[in-house]
């Protein structure tokens, strides 16, 4: 017995900023790149690497979250929402991949520092700074509903982080010389983002692994079920996350009386779902009613 379900995911309602800031990453991509032509900067030009997997990582979200939306194959009942998650795992792995990039360059260009063309340089990062602030200010509310909008909204920051490293290193160049400065804001970067992309791999993997929404007790959502009117035991508990913003919740559910006379199991149901809904926000609900008499048998069998 099941309850009604909502297939709007946080992914979905958020595809109209994470298409803007598609474009932004586009453009941000073209300029840069002219600016690391000309220039002759591989600060710059790392950066533009940077973008480009960004602008991917951005793309890969929003193809995920439209095509988790659209109807699917019968045999698909949870339809495409776990390619949200999917493409949360790569964007971190991603992430991880590009850091390490960071460091190495770093590591290089500190050793070998070369001459640059500082104000094209500082142009080309500046405007690379006010497009991904504009991306990031999109993305920020979605960026805690959803994985894949939070994979696109740290990529969207790092690069901004990389352009904010960019415009310094620019204007520590042409008014010091001290060319170097390249190596050490490319290692605060590589730094800052770390800690916070493994934090985003531990959200997608607990997704993958089906474990319990983070900040869910079990033992109060059974508390809380165990106390609508009728309900005597709750067994067989299992809460996961079909994608983000979607916890599901299945249980076996014991009702004294016989659940399955005078509408008593309707009410039940009633009750219980209201219950989740509530107090924990869970709407996709699965349950099993069971008499006290066909519980035992289940135990005497099961033991």
């Amino acid at each position: 017995m099941g309850s009604g379900h909502s297939h709007v995911t946080p992914g979905m309602k958020n595809r109209k900023p994470l298409f803007i800031t598609l474009c932004l990453g586009l453009s941000i991509l073209v300029v840069q790149t002219i600016g690391a032509l000309l220039s002759g900067s591989l600060a710059l030009l790392a950066d533009t690497v940077h973008v480009l997997a960004d602008v991917s990582g951005v793309f890969l979200a929003l193809v995920a979250i439209t095509l988790a939306g659209r109807p699917t194959k019968q045999h698909r009942t949870f339809g495409l929402y776990r390619l949200e998650i999917l493409v949360t795992l790569a964007n971190g792995l991603l992430l991880l991949v590009l850091s390490g990039f960071i460091l190495f360059e770093a590591y290089g260009r500190w050793f070998t520092p070369e001459s640059v063309d500082a104000p094209i340089m500082f142009v080309a990062a500046l405007y690379g700074l006010v497009a991904n602030s504009i991306g990031v200010w999109l993305l920020r509310k979605g960026s805690g509903e959803s994985l894949a909008v939070r994979g696109a909204y740290l990529e969207v920051m790092s690069d901004a982080l990389g352009s904010v490293g960019v415009v310094i290193a620019a204007v520590v160049i042409a008014t010091t010389g001290w060319e170097r400065i390249d190596a050490l804001v490319s290692v605060a970067i590589a730094l800052f983002m770390i800690p916070r992309t493994l934090l985003l791999l531990r959200d997608a993997l607990s997704v993958l692994m089906e474990s319990a929404p983070t900040g869910l007790d079990l033992d109060e959502v059974r508390t809380h079920m165990s106390e609508v009117e009728g309900v005597v035991a709750i067994h067989d508990l299992h809460v996961w996350t079909i994608t983000s913003g979607m916890p599901s919740l299945s249980a076996h559910v014991t009702v004294e009386p016989d659940p399955f006379r005078d509408g008593a199991g309707a009410k039940v149901l009633d009750e219980l779902k209201e219950c989740l809904h509530d107090c924990f926000e869970i709407g996709h609900t699965t349950f099993q009613l069971e008499s006290v008499e066909h519980s035992r048998n289940e135990e005497d069998q099961h033991p």
